[in-house]
């Protein structure tokens, strides 16, 4: 007792950001385990290459990925549509402490200023064969993931119907989408339309078998669905 009275306010202070400290370096450390686990659980499913050029569609599918989710989802997509693949790779996002801390960072900083995006490999995809492209990327701060904006700022896509879709966790912000559909028909592109799966939060999230069900169901299996042929 004698030890809590001595304390000053500058002691619970310290105290006070210990505490804090090492609820944060829990939550990272929780956040990139999970990550790495599902990294592993979805990298050897689904695996697609491009067809010949005499057996693929003229529908490209261009995505962003982090733990692996979004790119199983791009891998199916392109299977369901015999279409060309093609994923974006960004260095300092990789899974770990430091990928986090960049990811969140540039997802913050691009919110703040659209025009704060990241390097990403490849910039440019000949997208001129393709009468459909879609766009693939997580949700991060309730918007698409920053390399994904950077793709469409290097690209155009002149009379093409462009697909978004999202992996993501809690939601996405409406806004986020609508800047993003302005942004892709101010590229070219005649019309967007934009497809979603919610995968929950990290600790009790769809099963990516689950989560390609809900893909076929959702995207491609609604009758009501007018698809890559939307006019």
């Amino acid at each position: 007792m004698d030890l809590l009275k001595n304390m000053t306010l500058a002691h619970w202070l310290l105290v006070l950001v210990a505490v804090v400290g090492l609820v944060m370096l829990s939550l990272v450390v929780g956040v990139t385990t999970i990550e790495g686990r599902q990294a592993r659980q979805v990298a050897g499913m689904g695996p697609y290459a491009t067809p010949t050029q005499a057996a693929r569609s003229r529908v490209a599918v261009v995505y962003f990925s982090r733990s692996g989710n979004t790119a199983l989802a791009a891998r199916h997509v392109a299977m369901r549509l015999d279409a060309s693949l093609y994923a974006l790779e960004v260095p300092q996002y990789a899974l770990g402490v430091s990928g986090l801390a960049h990811s969140a960072l540039d997802a913050k900083a691009r919110r703040d200023d659209p025009a704060k995006l990241p390097d990403i490999n490849p910039l440019t995809v000949d997208l001129k064969p393709f009468d459909t492209v879609w766009l693939g990327s997580p949700v991060w701060f309730y918007s698409p993931a920053p390399p994904i904006w950077a793709f469409v700022e290097n690209n155009r896509f002149d009379g093409q119907h462009v697909v978004l879709f999202n992996t993501f966790n809690s939601n996405f912000g409406e806004d986020q989408i609508a800047a993003f559909k302005a942004k892709v028909l101010a590229r070219g592109a005649r019309s967007f339309e934009h497809r979603h799966v919610l995968r929950g939060r990290m600790t009790q999230q769809l099963s990516p078998e689950d989560m390609l069900k809900a893909i076929d169901l959702e995207w491609f299996d609604a009758k009501a669905r007018v698809s890559d042929k939307a006019p």
